[in-house]
């Protein structure tokens, strides 16, 4: 099967709108370039000529402190520096479950400790934590047995949303042609267009895929009940040989896709219409929980089932600790989501033991995946391929995209602009005589690519996206390795120019690529998208529905 037979769409080259002055420039660059051009005009008049040679200087050096290479800006670097260090002052690069009787003995021993020994214990506090780095503000509006688990979320400085994760089973069952693909493809994307229109109340959509080795327990179980009982050791060892060398290098893959909905006004108008309070809420989530699960069925994933609040926290615990049961849900506690776990400036880290109670450590490292890393270029729907199956990894790891869904009306516009401003910045280039850089015509080919697709009667939606990959192994040296051979990976079989190792706060990042619908932030809408949002206004009160 062909490359050219599959559904083929161009990734990469963009990951953000063009700013003020053309290009998708760093923001922080251009508030100091503001400054400094400011600065230098009101002190021109005043200062003469080192009115106009100081700022020139300080605007020297913000270009040389924020140029990007492929270990980040100097800026970044020193900004990331100076997190670690106060992190591990404050004690927030700890993580301990919160436990009243633990509190509230710190709380004694601050009263009467000596003045150099209260910073410890203020450390030891600031560990103390409801919830880890990576489901900060993490609460559940409907957690109880046998109903799908609700979370409800509000992490410090972002907008309130819920989330409920499915387990699905996957579109591809074993060799299949390219018009199954091509079908499953189109249905996924009815099923994101859809969800992104202005009435939908989804805001957005993580798909998360668990890549692990296999669990042989059930073999072991049908062996210990099926093998002759006059077989001898020799026999008995070697069916136990078999089984160990057909899972040694193998993997499998749990898929799961996250579902999030905003907490705005359009979904609490819309909720009184089921019930009062969060009675009404629930009643509304009931509904959107049934239509995701119709939509993703017609979407081809395969079997589609909502995870209970208790199955979605064995999954977050099973991916801080991998020796745990991903299925292990039976005596989880819904609101006790975190292991008891350090940061390291590149890792985090989790020290538990197994049922046998042998001690485990399990170092983890995330990194991010953005499109102006990635060499824009046709892809199919397995151009992750590699990164699911292949390459030779046998670490355990999860592989995440956030995808923020845009309504065609707002994307029409976003893209247009975009456009506009990089047809200005080709004919400035070219009035000088400049040949326009790689950068500059790889983002106007993205942007005119971007507005076909939304041209009318497509029916095609508009999207923000962002991977996350978070590897796992049980000693440091093993960590380093597998970094080593994922970035080798995505280089070579994903076009992935470079990874970003989201260094100084691994804690926090794990959580991207837990079933939670973190890692995506939400998109700053234009001044035309909220006045249009303004005059169709939240809910028409007279309709029916």
């Amino acid at each position: 099967m062909s490359e050219q037979q599959l559904l083929v769409r161009y990734l990469g080259g963009e990951s953000a709108h063009r700013a003020f002055f053309g290009g998708t420039g760093q923001r922080t660059r251009n508030l100091l370039l503001a400054v400094c051009i400011v600065g230098g005009l009101i002190a021109t008049p005043f200062a003469g000529w080192v009115g106009i040679a100081v700022p020139a200087g300080a605007a020297a050096v913000v270009v040389f402190a924020t140029m990007r290479t492929h270990r980040g800006s100097v800026l970044e670097r020193r900004r990331a520096r100076r997190r670690w260090r106060s992190r591990a002052r404050l004690g927030t690069d700890r993580y301990v479950p919160f436990d009243v009787a633990g509190w509230d003995q710190l709380q004694t021993d601050l009263e009467h400790a000596r003045r150099h020994d209260r910073p410890a214990v203020r450390a030891s506090l600031a560990a103390m934590r409801g919830n880890p780095d990576g489901a900060d503000g993490m609460g559940w509006l409907q957690h109880w047995s046998g109903e799908a688990g609700i979370g409800w979320h509000h992490p410090i400085g972002e907008d309130p949303y819920l989330s409920v994760a499915f387990s699905v089973s996957g579109q591809l069952r074993g060799v299949e042609s390219s018009t199954v693909l091509t079908r499953a493809a189109e249905g996924w994307g009815g099923f994101l267009a859809a969800r992104a229109a202005a009435s939908s109340l989804v805001g957005g959509v993580q798909t998360l895929t668990r890549v692990l080795p296999p669990d042989t327990a059930r073999q072991q179980a049908w062996a210990a009940g099926n093998l002759d009982p006059a077989a001898s050791v020799e026999e008995q060892q070697s069916y136990a040989e078999v089984i160990d060398r057909t899972s040694a290098a193998a993997m499998v893959q749990r898929h799961f896709i996250v579902v999030s909905w905003p907490l705005t006004a359009d979904f609490v108008d819309t909720a009184r219409r089921y019930g009062t309070d969060r009675d009404g809420w629930r009643a509304l989530m009931a509904a959107e929980i049934d239509g995701t699960i119709r939509g993703l069925e017609d979407a081809r994933v395969g079997t589609v089932a909502a995870l209970s609040a208790r199955q979605t926290v064995a999954l977050m615990l099973h991916q801080q600790d991998p020796s745990r049961p991903l299925d292990a849900a039976r005596r989880v506690d819904p609101l006790q989501a975190g292991i008891a776990s350090r940061d390291e400036f590149s890792a985090h880290i989790v020290d538990t033991r197994t049922d046998a109670g042998e001690a485990v450590q399990w170092w983890h490292r995330t990194a991010a995946i953005r499109a102006d890393a990635m060499a824009a270029a046709p892809r199919s729907q397995l151009w992750v391929f590699d990164l699911l199956l292949g390459g030779g990894l046998d670490f355990p790891r999860s592989v995440s995209f956030h995808l923020r869904l845009v309504p065609a009306i707002e994307a029409k516009v976003a893209a247009r602009r975009d456009v506009v401003r990089d047809l200005s910045d080709q004919v400035a280039e070219q009035r000088h005589g400049r040949l326009a850089d790689d950068a500059s015509a790889a983002a106007m080919t993205a942007a005119q690519r971007r507005r076909a697709d939304l041209a009318a009667g497509t029916h095609h939606q508009g999207v923000e996206w962002i991977g996350y990959v978070t590897i796992s192994a049980t000693t440091r040296d093993g960590l380093a390795l597998a970094s080593r051979q994922l970035a080798e990976v995505c280089t070579t079989g994903l076009g992935i120019d470079q990874l970003d190792w989201l260094d100084t706060y691994q804690s926090a990042a794990s959580g991207t690529t837990w079933p939670i619908g973190r890692g995506l932030r939400a998109g700053s809408s234009t001044f035309g998208s909220r006045v249009y949002r303004g005059i169709a206004g939240h809910t028409d009160r007279e309709a029916i529905a």
